[in-house]
């Protein structure tokens, strides 16, 4: 049986601020949300038939209480656009000012 692997890479910053590894998730000067919660994507069933990797970049809008209001796309294969809007929808940072978070997801067929 053909296994499947999603990679993530998390890079998480305000907009305005410089991007970090979130591989440690701590918090840093800049004001980077811990994240509290992920959700892993969906590999889609299309992309799975197609053995299409690649990387999607999406925002988070953050409220202050940590839930994700909304998503928006960066970049990335429309295909496994939505897998990563509907992952980060469910994922919870923690409280802080609202915030816009760059959150890039690496996806992997193997």
């Amino acid at each position: 049986m053909r296994m499947r692997h999603i990679g993530l890479i998390l890079l998480l910053s305000p907009l305005t601020g410089s991007v970090a590894l979130a591989q440690n998730q701590q918090p840093s000067a800049e004001g980077l949300r811990r994240i509290v919660r992920k959700a892993q994507p969906t590999y889609p069933e299309i992309a799975k038939r197609m053995n299409l990797s690649g990387t999607v970049r999406v925002i988070a809008v953050v409220a202050t209480d940590g839930e994700v209001r909304s998503v928006e796309p960066l970049g990335g294969s429309p295909v496994l656009l939505k897998a990563a809007e509907d992952a980060v929808t469910k994922w919870k940072f923690a409280a802080g000012p609202e915030s816009k978070e760059i959150v890039e997801l690496h996806f992997n067929p193997n």
